[in-house]
């Protein structure tokens, strides 16, 4: 996805090189012996009978045990952290195999294959990076250890399958270790999602020519992204470091796991499916969060270039280059089932992948590649106990557009706003597409963690970031937007930031529970400068206008409004309503302006607008549910009735209220709507996901939910457990040592039993 001030993704991704540095946890391999022994290659792992693969998956079995507490969350026990990552993706598998295979045949490029031609300009763009004998030569090359990982990772999944004969693949019969670095890192969406489908579809899907259109929606019906807050000591009731972590994601996009081992893994945690790391999570001394929208990490080049020959040609400097031509294939499901393909023929200049053509130019993408350091540094931070081996890991600067929340056991909290970011010639406007003829425009290396925009135990005692600048990431000691380079951060401020400043600025005696009742504080403050403008809209027509009398009810509602959600509140439905109306209004010229369309309706509606926007809210409520007076949570439900990954909603089936709204309002906890709305009501489909709050003591103490609950199967009781709590914002505890899982068990296993 495209998001303002151009390609600053929103989300982290990993590709590809190989691991070279010996950055790679010093203590982490001397803590792992069991690790270092070297790990056959695929080929050479062909000369292997199935009974002695099979051997080694059991094996690997017999080394693991899962725990099911009461809530059906995974406690993965393993004797090496390779056997608890074979145990922990058999878990994940026995969960819902269909969302772990899917991101795998997504991140391959390989969805045409099951989905049809329709999405050959999704997997030609995975394919742009992603190439099986290029992850194939990486993984041969890839530290022993993580070979090691990477083999489990593949066992974990084909010995699930071998003991399932009843689960059959969609397309990936067969996990090869190799794989894993195809999605090397948990965000919803990579840095390659910023490639827009259609420009592909536009530069490759017809004959080359010099000029093609370039129409790019840079806004999201929903903001993706994510809050994480960091209280430090003295602001709490114990002196207890505290960490919320609270990813807005798409709902079921990643399970809660804990996973532990013998060589100092214990882990807690968001995983994304399929993959063997938490992603957003604690171990028994630190914890990380990771939000959406640090520095700029992707640049587009516009190259000129010539044809000769049938041969493609870009200027550099005084010379001209010839343009990498690879032949890509493209298979796909045909309307009979059958298997067609068709090739394309992709062009590659120095810096990247063309992927568009604008005014005459060609336009190619550089993006961080480096899908080994990026594994390893997603693998090794979920082992540092200290800021220090934390910090170690962030110096393999591959978390490329993250920002990450920190917290630990010696009362630490700290901040990283991005953590990949290419070092750049100021003189650019790095906003836009540069020239990529001019030697000037080459990145130099990447910036020191250092250099970049960090914050360290600020005094003001806290640290959020809510996918805003960093330059109220702690108040008045947050870092100075003069001190760093413009394309170091990526997106303004926005209003849950203001929201949460407000929450934390005052904090005082903190604890686990005051904490989530911050991070669900009920002010929607983008309503802020909108409704003392409506009301005065409205004091100001004349007597004789027919809004006086029609609005004056719905005005003397909104007038008397504390802009604060609830489920039972009349307000809060008009005023979604109302401001969902003036951006469906405003979205072309808030596009034209390059601005978030809440922005835009904030600065630029005239009073007009405002009101004939409330009139057709009001209109709209009362056609759908009979009145406009309808209470919030008879109009926002949370409501899950099917395991497949494209969610279908009905009105008529149960579901659950839910207060807060979509975090475009300034509402910390997050509920929106991302998919067609076909129903008279609102059911969120994105928002608060996995959330977790943590408290570092002697003794960690933890709370979290999760969006419905921990399996994709209907028939399971753990569907749907947490549900009703997840729409009250109500946390269960998080089982974190042996005895207290034990307490609340459910079920004691090995994979295979």
């Amino acid at each position: 996805m495209i998001l303002p001030r151009r390609f600053a993704s929103t989300f982290a991704s990993t590709f590809a090189s190989t691991f070279a540095s010996s950055l790679c946890c010093a203590a982490f391999l001397a803590a792992s012996p069991a690790m270092a022994a070297p790990v056959a290659a695929p080929d050479a792992k062909a000369a292997e009978t199935g009974s002695a693969e099979l051997a080694r998956w059991q094996g690997s079995a017999g080394r693991v045990t899962i725990l099911r507490d009461k809530w059906g969350i995974p406690h993965v026990f393993g004797k090496s952290d390779a056997d608890a990552v074979f145990g922990m993706i058999y878990a994940q598998a026995e969960d819902d195999f269909n969302r772990v295979e899917l991101n795998y045949i997504n991140s391959m490029g390989r969805l045409a294959e099951v989905e049809g031609e329709k999405e050959i300009w999704r997997d030609l763009r995975m394919k742009l990076y992603i190439q099986p004998a290029d992850m194939q030569a990486k993984f041969a090359a890839s530290p022993a250890w993580l070979q090691g990982l990477m083999v489990a990772w593949a066992d974990g999944l084909n010995f699930y399958l071998h003991t399932h004969p009843q689960v059959k693949p969609k397309l990936i019969t067969r996990f090869e270790p190799w794989m894993a670095l195809s999605f090397s890192e948990g965000s919803i969406g990579g840095d390659i999602e910023s490639i827009e489908l259609k420009d592909l579809e536009a530069f490759y899907g017809k004959k080359l020519q010099a000029k093609l259109a370039d129409g790019r929606n840079l806004l999201d019906a929903e903001p993706r992204g994510s809050n994480g807050f960091a209280i430090a000591p003295k602001l709490t009731r114990a002196g207890h470091p505290l960490l919320m972590i609270n990813p807005h994601t798409s709902f079921y996009f990643r399970p809660e796991i804990h996973m532990v081992s013998e060589e100092g893994l214990n882990a807690y945690g968001a995983v994304t499916w399929g993959q063997f790391f938490i992603y957003q999570g604690f171990n028994e001394r630190a914890g990380w969060m990771h939000t959406s929208g640090g520095g700029d990490v992707i640049d587009e080049y516009l190259e000129t270039v010539v044809e000769r020959g049938g041969k493609f040609f870009y200027k550099y400097g005084n010379e001209e280059r010839a343009l990498r031509a690879l032949p890509i294939a493209l298979p796909y499901k045909t309307a009979n089932g059958k298997l067609a393909s068709r090739t394309v023929t992709a062009y590659f200049s120095h810096h990247g992948p063309v992927v568009r053509s604008e005014n005459g130019k060609w336009v190619a993408v550089k993006m961080m590649d480096e899908p080994v350091k990026a594994l390893t540094q997603s693998y090794s931070r979920t082992k540092a106990r200290n800021y220090e081996a934390f910090y170690q890991a962030m110096q393999l600067r591959t978390n490329s557009s993250n920002n990450t929340v920190y917290a630990d056991a010696d009362g630490n909290i700290a901040y990283f706003h991005g953590n990949f970011i290419p070092k750049r010639d100021t003189r650019f406007d790095w906003s836009k597409p540069v020239d990529g003829s001019n030697p000037a425009t080459e990145w130099q290396g990447l910036h020191d963690i250092k250099d970049t925009i960090t914050l360290f135990n600020p005094a003001s005692g806290y640290i959020s970031n809510t996918n805003n600048w960093p330059f109220s990431a702690s108040g008045a000691n947050s870092p100075k937007r003069a001190d760093y380079p413009d394309y170091m951060w990526s997106l303004p401020e926005n209003a849950r930031g203001i929201h949460a400043g407000r929450v934390l600025r005052d904090a005082k005696d903190m604890t686990l529970d005051s904490l989530i009742a911050a991070s669900y504080d009920s002010y929607l403050t983008a309503f802020e400068p909108l409704v003392p403008k409506l009301v005065q809209d409205y004091d100001a027509l004349p007597a004789d206008d027919p809004r006086k009398r029609a609005l004056k009810d719905q005005v003397a509602a909104l007038r008397a409004w504390n802009l604060r959600f609830a489920a039972d509140s009349v307000p809060t439905a008009l005023a979604v309503y109302w401001g969902q109306e003036m951006v469906a209004q405003a979205a072309p010229k808030a596009r034209a302006a390059g601005v978030p369309s809440v922005d835009y309706i904030t600065t630029s509606l005239s009073p007009q607008e405002r009101l004939d926007a409330l009139g057709r809210a009001s209109d709209k409520l009362a056609k759908d549910f009979g009145t406009w007076q309808t209470p919030w949570g008879e109009i926002n439900r949370f409501q899950r009735i099917s395991g497949d990954v494209d969610q279908q909603y009905d009105d008529s089936k149960p579901s659950y209220p839910v207060a807060f709204t979509s975090a475009h309002w300034g509402s910390l906890a997050s509920f929106g709507m991302v998919a067609k709305q076909k129903t008279k009501r609102i059911y969120g489909d994105r928002g608060n996901s996995f959330v977790a709050a943590v408290e570092f003591g002697p003794r960690l103490r933890a709370k979290s939910i999760l969006a419905g609950g921990q399996s994709g199967n209907p028939a399971s009781k753990h569907f749907a457990d947490q549900a009703e709590m997840y729409s009250r914002g109500e946390f269960k505890d998080v089982l974190f040592y042996k005895e207290d899982i034990l307490k609340q068990l459910e079920r004691e296993y090995h994979p295979g039993q």
